[in-house]
């Protein structure tokens, strides 16, 4: 309390306001942060991956195409968060061939039967 005091008293009451936090400025500025922006909504597929999956060292590789600034996988992960506001997705595993229609009749009959023990 005496610490505000004596602030306030030496720079008065705007000296009391928030200041924004100090710290090591981003590696990224916002237009960088748009031009990764676009090349990753282009998908994987786009920038020569095989599969349309994006990994930390994919996204990592593409922007250091797109910027020309290597980052590690913690500031690739906090770009993707933070600054992109993306999320975690993991791809489903389902067979290709698939069927659901048959997936709901072999529940519908053959499970009864089965659990009936008939």
């Amino acid at each position: 309390m005496r610490r505000w005091r004596r602030v306030r008293e030496e720079g008065g009451a705007d000296a009391l306001r928030r200041r924004p936090a100090t710290g090591r400025p981003p590696k990224l500025d916002d237009a960088q942060v748009e031009r990764v922006r676009a090349a990753l909504e282009q998908g994987a597929r786009a920038h020569g991956f095989e599969a349309d999956l994006w990994t930390l060292e994919r996204v990592g590789l593409v922007v250091e195409r797109v910027t020309g600034v290597a980052l590690s996988k913690a500031s690739v992960w906090r770009l993707l968060t933070g600054r992109l506001g993306w999320s975690l997705r993991r791809p489903e595993r389902r067979a290709v061939e698939r069927d659901e229609s048959e997936i709901a009749r072999w529940i519908a009959h053959e499970w009864l039967r089965i659990k009936r023990g008939r």
